[in-house]
């Protein structure tokens, strides 16, 4: 899996934080793409998912959606994927 860097100077202090850890596929993509859906346009979105499924579709899914991702960064037990509206 790749990881992207971004300057942290980028992230906005009202980036939004979605905790999607022990949320099962599909329904971590659904609240994701909900939340998104509700943000202005250009906003930055944290989302924390699982290692496993999560983390390898929920990134692939946004991506097929249009949704760019930014960032994603291994927490050790958890994912922080950052993705932008």
């Amino acid at each position: 899996m790749s990881q992207t860097n971004l300057d942290p100077s980028s992230m906005s202090a009202s980036t939004a934080l979605l905790d999607l850890r022990g949320t099962p596929c599909p329904i971590n993509f659904v609240r994701t793409k909900l939340k998104l859906e509700k943000m202005p346009p250009g906003t930055l979105l944290e989302v924390w998912l699982d290692p496993g499924e999560p983390i390898e579709q929920v990134p692939e899914s946004l991506t097929m959606e249009g949704y760019h991702i930014e960032m994603i960064q291994d927490k050790t037990e958890f994912y922080a994927l950052i993705v932008r509206r």
